[in-house]
């Protein structure tokens, strides 16, 4: 039989619920993040094509040798080719500095690195101190936990990128909490990063609850620069908590579907909060997307068979969520939507529905304070990481990308239905066009497979019932056109001189020598990798052309484009965060996981870092260093590029449960204080020159 028939046929019975799709949990397992892997599809995984494009034979872990020394040395990309190494980057100006395991940021000589608003920063209402006593309606009016993704946005309000350097909003990620350096209550106990404290009924204290839901979303904080060249907060009126709890618009396809109804919005057209926001992404008429992660296991469904929209994401199935809000002891309804069981006779009297208003892409006016935050709904629900924009070109549509964090998910692009045009360019540009998936060939070559209802065999007959259904199933969908899996794809990045595409693939630790592809080459990929990819003068073609810009690792398997291996100024794994500067220059932040931080293999690397790369030679140079049991992530500038903002998220994360206990906590940053437990915080750098940052 036909393959690619023998795999829709599989999709059509699984998509209506005849498959292995139901409760499954026993046998799940779970990534680097703890998040369920759900995707059990037969499609080749991009570790299989890259292997056969390197020469399958000679790729086997830590022996890449030949075979990837000859693709980087000579790529088949005409604009993707490497130039010889040189002594000296243009573009790179600081020295290296070495790995580190200190309690502390580290930048290079000639740089200063200094904190601003760290978890619990009051920053509006009635601007409540910090403490671990703090009530969850003073939460909401501070900074919340676990920075993440995050944009400066100049005081003027005409552009994203263009005007004062000196004055405005910065608009911050808060990605997940940890319930043990959140509450008072939690001292003394025995908790994991995770671990949450309960009463001695099972309950949860309601304003507790309130607490860590109010610590999640986004902050928008009026900053600004200081005589002394330090940032400090301004209080102003559109300084704002967007919450768990902040009422949203669904907009796009899924506005009004079946899928979206519940008791708190009959009509599927609302929906309360927005959590998990990972990574970001900047509209071109100036406004904010927060992107919606590793959202599944803040419910809890323990119907005897799981609708597939729950399912194919890792929805909660057993014992209690993520951080078992449903537990709240009040009975609220905004804390009861988190079971997200069919405990009534419709959807519209119950919230078994409630997870399909999570997993997108949310737009935020920051310069508004009274407006209402947006659901784009075409840009489709999965695990989104960043979204990034081509730049806009007037007349043509907008194009963007985003990838789909989970081990062996997509990544996917939106091209709008509409052209931009500046004079008139808003978010309904977002709610009307065609997402693609990308299939990546062994030879360099990629294709966009549409998700567009009656397409690629996605019609009621394979088990897809219109738009709404395929979007809020988009995985599934992804699964049935035939999409490459990859090593968890993370955040992009776009060269603003040139258009090319870069992604991180952070890991892979689970893809078998079988399994390795032209585009993830290696099996038990504990390092990680970026692809890259030009898709020429057409931004909105269905094709594309791929190479590898780098792959991490130690010195004795890594390459970079000049096919030389990483050394002592550059080696490092698990890249996640991604930004270019105005100039070009890469930055690429890193995230080895708390199991395995400063452990074994992964000592060499030490705490995660921030390094700068020159994308025309190869060259790579560590630039930052930050504390113990974090990950360094989201990065900005002001216009002028001599302030930098980068994150430090979840310090102290590789404390041990007996640790926490005995109050032997392994990081104190950034108050170093023993009375004050670790804090996630925003980092602010400049060079003591007042010089452009990296040259």
């Amino acid at each position: 039989m036909n393959s690619k028939r023998s795999l829709r046929q599989k999709y059509s019975r699984l998509v209506r619920g005849e498959g292995n799709w139901e409760h499954t949990s026993s046998a799940r397992s779970f990534d680097n993040d703890g998040e369920p892997i759900c995707n059990r599809s037969n499609n080749r995984p991009f570790s299989s094509i890259l292997s056969t494009r390197l020469q399958r034979r000679q790729v086997l872990r830590g022996t890449l040798a030949a075979a990837v020394t000859s693709m980087f040395a000579g790529p088949v990309l005409d604009g993707l080719k490497a130039r010889p190494a040189q002594a000296s980057s243009p573009l790179l100006g600081f020295r290296a500095i070495p790995v580190s395991e200190a309690d502390v940021i580290t930048v290079p000589e000639g740089y200063t690195a200094r904190v601003l608003i760290p978890y619990g920063e009051p920053i509006t209402g009635d601007f409540p101190r910090y403490s671990l006593n703090n009530t969850g309606e003073e939460q909401g009016m501070q900074i919340g936990h676990h920075h993440d993704g995050m944009h400066f946005f100049p005081i003027e309000g005409a552009s994203p990128y263009e005007g004062s350097s000196t004055d405005g909003l910065l608009v911050v990620n808060h990605e997940y909490i940890e319930p043990r350096y959140t509450h008072a209550a939690a001292v003394g106990q025995p908790l994991s990063p995770d671990d949450f404290p309960r009463k001695a009924d099972g309950t949860r204290e309601a304003d507790q609850v309130l607490k860590e839901m109010n610590a999640h979303g986004v902050s928008v904080v009026r900053i600004a620069r200081q005589n002394d060249g330090s940032w400090s907060v301004v209080p102003d009126e559109r300084n704002r908590r967007i919450t768990a709890l902040t009422p949203m618009e669904i907009q796009g396809p899924v506005r009004g579907s079946e899928l979206v109804k519940t008791k708190y919005s009959p009509d599927g057209t609302r929906t309360r909060g927005t959590i998990n926001n990972c990574a970001h992404g900047v509209t071109p008429w100036n406004t904010y997307l927060t992107c919606e992660e590793n959202w599944a296991r803040y419910f809890l469904n323990s119907d005897e068979v799981v609708p597939r929209e729950l399912e194919r994401y890792g929805t909660s199935t057993d014992g209690t969520s993520r951080y078992g809000w449903e537990l709240a002891d009040s009975g609220a309804d905004e804390y009861a939507r988190f079971t997200a069981s069919a405990l009534a006779g419709s959807a519209t009297e119950d919230y078994r529905n409630e997870p399909n208003n999570f997993g997108w892409v949310v737009e935020i006016d920051p310069f508004d304070p009274t407006s209402t935050p947006q659901k784009r709904t075409a840009l489709g629900r999965f695990a989104h990481e960043n979204v990034i924009f081509q730049p806009p070109v007037e007349g043509q549509p907008i194009v963007c990308y985003s990838g789909d964090d989970a081990r062996s998910e997509y990544i996917y692009k939106y091209v709008s239905a509409q052209p931009y045009f500046q004079a008139t360019a808003s978010g309904a540009l977002l709610d009307d066009g065609t997402l693609y998936v990308a299939r990546y060939h062994e030879d360099g070559t990629g294709e966009w497979l549409a998700l567009k209802f009656g397409e690629n065999g996605l019609t009621p007959e394979n088990g897809f019932r219109n738009q709404a259904d395929i979007l809020v199933n988009t995985r599934t969908a992804a699964d049935f056109v035939g999409a490459t899996p990859m090593d968890r794809p993370e955040w992009g990045a776009v060269d603003p001189r040139n258009g090319m595409v870069y992604f991180t693939l952070t890991n892979n630790t689970r893809r078998t020598p079988e399994e390795v592809d032209a585009a993830n080459p290696r099996p038990e990929n504990n390092w990680g990798h970026i692809i890259r990819w030009d898709e020429g003068a057409d931004l909105a073609a269905p094709s594309f052309r791929w190479d590898l810009f780098v792959l991490a690792g130690p010195k004795d398997d890594s390459r970079k484009l000049s096919g030389r291996a990483l050394n002592e100024d550059n080696i490092f794994a698990c890249p996640d965060g991604l930004g270019f500067d105005a100039d070009g220059r890469l930055w690429i932040q890193t995230d080895i996981g708390e199991s395995v931080m400063n452990q074994g293999e992964f000592a060499q690397f030490g705490n995660n870092q921030m390094l700068a790369a020159d994308p025309n030679t190869g060259e790579i140079r560590r630039f930052l260093t930050g504390p113990i049991g974090q990950e360094i992530t989201g990065v900005t500038w002001t216009p002028d590029q001599r302030t930098m903002f980068i994150n430090v998220q979840h310090p102290g994360a590789t404390t041990s449960e007996e640790e926490f206990a005995a109050g032997n906590v392994n990081s104190r940053w950034p108050d170093q204080n023993p009375e004050i437990y670790p804090r996630s915080a925003t980092v602010v750098i400049t060079k003591d020159d007042g010089g452009i940052i990296g040259t």
